[in-house]
């Protein structure tokens, strides 16, 4: 089982603050750093002092860590172009010496396109122009070097592309994507993904929504065993009751929903979900981190969660 360590620095953090939790997810000896990719922050938080840019950010990280794998959870195909972001995403890959992934979503926050003046279509829209956009990056970073890439789609096209610059990572980065859709999501992972993340679900509810990807692999003739199964959760863990409440209290949760929609209790109650998790053959779990200043956190999951991990 991969643990990663997820942030969500849309609701406060500095470069500085990401840079610190991405080199103890190094030390600590996690498998990837990730990070959201929004604008404006969620709840009762100030959000100051305001947004970074996911890809600046793992630009920045990909020079300053030597190990972690590094990605979006989940890029909004809202705000990129499709033909800029496969650069982006290829140089980033360089950067790193080939450590990046993408995760692409469709989008789904209004409010932070209302205040950043970014356009939002319709959710019919939003996943039209999703596809054509994992399409479009992926066929960009497939083109045999010395040919040109075309694409004529509803809403994007390209001419003769150079298709240049080529990533890192052969045949490309790892393509994830996420959702609970019941239809499109699991379709899009199967044509195009190399993992499908369930975020913040149950198990009962990760499981049925990874048996919806098997069968859209299944219909296009993919072995589904090929498409990685991950989950996300929000990690609240401490030694006892008094730690682990500290720990909701500090991000504005109640520890009791937490456990209902979580990874959070002692060590071994998180061993014991993370168990469950696998048993439905989750290989990946994104610990979601609020607390982007509790180092001590990550150091007790690493100490007596992950260094107990089965194999």
């Amino acid at each position: 089982m991969d643990l990663r360590v997820f942030t969500e620095p849309q609701q406060g953090a500095t470069y500085a603050d990401l840079l610190a939790v991405a080199k103890a997810t190094e030390r600590l000896g996690y498998d990837a750093f990730f990070r959201s990719d929004h604008y404006l922050k969620m709840g009762r938080v100030s959000g100051e002092p305001g947004p970074t840019d996911a890809w600046i950010t793992l630009a920045g990280l990909a020079r300053e860590t030597e190990r972690i794998r590094l990605g979006t959870l989940l890029t909004a195909g809202t705000f990129r172009l499709p033909g800029p972001l496969a650069i982006a995403v290829a140089q980033i890959d360089a950067m790193s010496g080939g450590r990046i992934e993408l995760g692409l979503g469709a989008g789904w926050f209004e409010q932070e396109h209302k205040n950043y003046g970014i356009p939002f279509p319709p959710l019919g829209e939003r996943f039209e122009r999703l596809e054509e956009q994992v399409e479009i990056i992926t066929g960009l970073w497939s083109t045999p070097a010395g040919e040109t890439y075309s694409f004529d789609g509803r809403h994007y096209q390209l001419t003769d592309s150079p298709a240049l610059p080529k990533p890192i990572q052969k045949p490309h980065p790892p393509v994830i994507i996420g959702g609970h859709g019941p239809r499109r999501t699991p379709a899009l992972a199967a044509r195009f993904g190399s993992e499908y993340n369930a975020p913040f679900g149950d198990v009962a509810g990760s499981a049925a929504a990874f048996g919806r990807a098997d069968n859209a692999c299944e219909k296009i003739g993919r072995d589904p065993s090929t498409l990685v199964r991950s989950v996300a959760q929000i990690l609240c863990c401490g030694k006892d009751e008094a730690e682990q409440t500290r720990r909701a209290e500090r991000i504005g949760r109640q520890l009791e929903e937490m456990r209902g929609h979580g990874l959070a209790g002692t060590p071994a109650e998180l061993l014991d979900k993370i168990g469950s998790f696998a048993e439905i053959g989750v290989t990946r779990i994104y610990l979601q981190m609020h607390d982007l200043a509790d180092l001590d956190h990550l150091q007790l999951v690493a100490e007596e969660v992950m260094a107990n991990l089965p194999g």
